[in-house]
């Protein structure tokens, strides 16, 4: 399906597009003794020009999920790749994201999601992600396009948010540690007039070295993304 979006480009985001693999403005926040979010604004250079990419060539869908008794459409629309040599449809800035962090965080990121949320009504509710049921520790790295939404964490089995920021534009967030196993996450709806928004999700399938299967992984559905 295609993107139909209300979005206009930033007049500070122009140009092409470029990654800062130096990270000169990351800054890690600790959430506890064994969980923590790095966050790197402006990490992408360039971000307008890959939003318009994938806004024109991703291939969108909605997907169905089971409410209670019966099946409703999610608030946001989604695409993925793997950055697989098989797998030819993948943009290469997404497979350059994935290199790099990979080289940062030495472990194989290979596997892309990406959430987008056309206005204040689309959302996720809180959860974390998936592969926390699989995986011991498993890193997740988000690159925010477009307009910024806020991004709230709690502590798993609590109702308060602790920590919260607005990325966009570009910005990195990677949550690492035990972060997807005793946090949550949500991108909440708003009433406020916004503009769209990405979630490009970048994922390993396979565990970090020194860390290990919880149980094997019965299919390669790509979980939740914010």
């Amino acid at each position: 399906m295609r993107a139909d979006v209300d979005w206009q480009p930033s007049l500070f985001d122009g140009g092409p597009p470029a990654l800062d693999i130096s990270y000169r403005s990351l800054q890690r926040i600790e959430l506890d003794e064994e969980s923590w979010v790095d966050y790197c604004p402006g990490w992408l250079a360039g971000s307008d020009d890959v939003f318009a990419l994938l806004a024109e060539q991703a291939r969108w869908q909605q997907r169905t999920v089971n409410m209670y008794d019966k099946k409703v459409l999610e608030p946001r629309l989604t695409a993925g790749w793997s950055t697989d040599a098989s797998d030819t449809d993948a943009p290469p800035i997404l497979c350059d994201m994935a290199s790099a962090l990979s080289a940062r965080y030495s472990v194989g990121f290979d596997r892309i999601w990406v959430n987008l949320y056309r206005d204040g009504a689309d959302s996720v509710a809180w959860h974390g992600d998936r592969n926390r049921l699989v995986m011991t520790r498993p890193l997740v790295g988000t690159v925010s396009l477009g307009s910024r939404r806020r991004f709230l964490l709690r502590r798993r089995g609590t109702t308060k948010a602790l920590h919260k920021l607005e990325p966009g534009h570009g910005d990195l967030v990677v949550m690492g540690g035990q972060c997807q196993a005793d946090w949550e996450h949500t991108v909440p709806k708003t009433t406020q007039r916004v503009g769209a928004r990405m979630s490009v999700t970048i994922r390993h399938s396979q565990p970090a070295r020194g860390e290990q299967w919880l149980r094997e992984p019965s299919s390669t559905a790509p979980g939740h993304a914010w």
